[in-house]
């Protein structure tokens, strides 16, 4: 595979024989960055489990202590006072069956839906349009909730949901390169802790296998166990 001029200059900067502290890579990561908008920070952890079995499936939320540095754009689907409500706490759109409409007619501008319980029964019925893009609202990420202010002031604060793929892997995004080192780093042992209290009782042998860190155009540095064990 040919690798780009700026790809090839990132990895000499690297030492293969070698696992980098989160300071490490993330101080690599941000002095390679060259291009011409604002990367992310990436992160990819590989999973002793096997998702296959419900009793394995790791799924959680983490709020990022400094964010995500992304504009999240948040739906409440709600009735009465409970759209006010979500349109204050700063949801971009709040109502009921105007946007369930626009949802059928294929509308999607959103990366997060609140709603609220009594809203469940026909959102619901919208699962094949909203569960393959992961907009499905859900009790255990706290976005089907009574409290739609509460939820909406915590996924614009850098509230992020995450789960396990069928391969074992957890993929998700701490932040913006341009945010300094130290709170990039503070967001990743944010993440990292939560997923280590989710391990499942039922999960054998290693549970972290590997984690690494990459920006959206970089190649991924691997972090040193040490950063995991410290942690376990």
């Amino acid at each position: 595979m040919l690798k780009s001029k700026r790809n090839k200059e990132i990895s000499k900067a690297l030492d293969k024989a070698k696992d980098y502290s989160l300071e490490e890579a993330i101080k690599i990561l941000k002095e390679h960055s060259k291009v011409k908008f604002v990367e992310t920070l990436d992160c990819a952890i590989r999973l002793g489990v096997d998702p296959r079995h419900a009793d394995q499936m790791v799924r959680g939320t983490v709020s990022l202590p400094h964010g995500t540095g992304k504009q999240v754009r948040v739906l409440v689907v709600a009735k009465g006072s409970k759209i006010q409500e979500g349109l204050d706490a700063g949801a971009d759109y709040a109502g009921f069956d105007e946007y369930l409409e626009k949802i059928k007619g294929g509308w999607a501008e959103i990366d997060v839906i609140v709603a609220a319980p009594d809203t469940m029964a026909e959102l619901g019925k919208l699962g094949r349009i909203l569960g393959p893009k992961g907009l499905m609202p859900n009790p255990k990420s706290g976005t089907v909730t009574m409290d739609v202010g509460k939820a909406v002031k915590e996924v614009k604060a850098g509230k992020i949901e995450f789960r396990v793929e069928k391969t074992g892997i957890v993929h998700t995004s701490l932040g913006k390169l341009n945010f300094e080192a130290d709170k990039l780093a503070e967001n990743t042992r944010a993440f990292l802790n939560t997923i280590i209290k989710l391990k499942p009782a039922s999960a054998k042998g290693q549970y972290i296998k590997s984690l690494f860190l990459s920006s959206t155009m970089g190649p991924g540095i691997k972090i040193t166990k040490d950063e995991i064990a410290i942690r376990q």
